[in-house]
């Protein structure tokens, strides 16, 4: 029955392990259900629906990576998507949350519509392999700075841009030590490092008075999704602006994922050997779905989730690891405090130390040609100074073109690549 439903592999996979690994890629990415209602609530959405309304997104579009693709794989709706959604479309732009919720609609029939003709599958497997081992390192470097940053390790700084913050705060030295613990545990071969990692530093972190337990219980019923649901406004739907909207949000949403599930992808040792993921049309499939019904009950876009190489490193490797993260979703609805109760400080030890295992891939980079070396060499220095996976994909993909076409390599380059630069060139300049 696990194989038929996950894909699981009883000669290959391990029950308990994927299970594991499906909690802590949840713990990992447990922040959205916080953080995704606080900033769209700047928009006059419901925040206490926009709740019910992260939660549920995310275990439906998990469910469906589990079940259609049998990836590990979790989706909930994504960062820097919400803000473009929240601060753009609505607060800069100034149209409703209506209008905003509308475009998150259409953006995810038009991915249906493009996943069953095979035209996301058909970029995903355009990118050349140098370009897909370089963002997964550049996922790495990304995914690390931002638990330095969540935990206060590295700071806002007005001189250099950023630099260290106070090394004496509860918060940083319990990120620190976590780190040190957490790897100390991977050296030692012990399972469950990560999710043992996350419980240490959060129990330290109550007992330095860093998180609270919350005052009223643990338990509590979902708020109803009434205010935000099904409210749609089409009145503006062939308007230039729509257009814009739509068009990015097409854009961070594909790179996003495309970047996410072939960074992961490769860092387990899932990529084929012409460098293919597995059932890569499925899983597109459950994004676009996640994206759809996110829309209809009042979320912003749904994304594969890059925290899903948390549990990819614990050892997930089926759509059991993904169907655990929506459970975890899912309890997650009636007993929001205590997940929430979980500072950054306690997942931070396990995002860096997920960094570290993400760079890996670096090593199959073919630095001896400059022509790979370069536009690789982009991809993974643009994803964490710029903080996007997508940005990393432009100037990468931008740079494989030009400096092939250049240099005299052009058959290196496939009809698509020009396609993808051409509309990178587009994008930048619509902005």
């Amino acid at each position: 029955m696990l194989e038929k439903l996950f894909g699981f592999d009883k000669s290959k996979n391990n029950v308990k392990t994927e299970i594991l690994a499906g909690i802590t890629t949840f713990m990992t990415m447990a922040y959205i259900l916080a953080v995704n209602p606080s900033i769209l609530a700047v928009t006059g959405m419901d925040k206490s629906a926009l709740f019910t309304a992260t939660a549920l997104s995310a275990v439906v579009a998990t469910l469906a990576m589990a079940i259609i693709a049998k990836l590990p794989f979790a989706l909930a709706p994504g960062m820097g998507l919400n803000a473009f959604f929240a601060y753009t479309v609505v607060l800069t732009m100034g149209y409703t949350w209506e209008f905003a919720l509308t475009a998150v609609f259409i953006e995810g029939i038009i991915f249906i519509i493009l996943t069953a003709l095979n035209i996301r599958e058909m970029i995903v497997n355009a990118i050349p392999n140098n370009i897909k081992h370089a963002i997964s390192a550049g996922i790495g470097l990304l995914i690390a700075f931002i638990g330095l940053q969540n935990a206060g390790i590295i700071v806002n700084n007005d001189a250099v841009l950023v630099g260290l913050g106070d090394l004496n705060s509860p918060s940083v030295l319990i990120a620190l030590s976590g780190i040190i613990i957490t790897g100390v545990l991977f050296i030692l071969n012990v399972k469950g490092a990560l999710l043992i990692g996350i419980l240490t530093s959060t129990a330290a972190s109550l007992a330095l008075g860093v998180a609270h337990f919350p005052e009223n219980g643990f338990v509590s019923l979902p708020p109803s999704l009434e205010p935000i649901l099904f409210k749609f406004d089409f009145s503006n739907i062939f308007s230039a602006d729509m257009l814009i909207v739509l068009f990015t949000f097409l854009f961070m949403d594909m790179f996003d994922t495309v970047g996410t599930l072939v960074g992961v992808s490769d860092k387990a040792g899932m990529l084929s050997k012409d460098g293919k993921i597995p059932r890569v049309k499925q899983a597109l499939f459950a994004d676009a779905i996640g994206t759809t019904f996110g829309a209809m009950i009042g979320s912003s876009t749904v994304t594969t989730f890059v925290e899903s190489a948390s549990g990819v490193s614990e050892g997930g490797r089926t759509g059991l690891t993904a169907f655990s993260t929506a459970m975890m979703f899912l309890l997650a609805l009636f007993l929001a405090p205590l997940f929430i109760m979980i500072p950054a400080a306690a997942t931070a030890p396990a995002l860096f130390i997920v960094g570290l295992f993400m760079i890996s891939p670096i090593l199959k980079i073919n630095f001896e040609d400059y022509s790979e070396a370069i536009p690789a060499f982009f991809t993974i220095i643009i994803m964490p100074l710029s903080y996007s996976i997508a940005d990393g994909i432009v100037f990468g993909i931008l740079a494989y073109v030009f400096i092939k076409l250049f240099s005299g390599k052009h058959k290196d380059i496939s009809l698509v690549m020009y396609i993808l630069a051409v509309l990178f060139i587009l994008k930048i300049y619509m902005n």
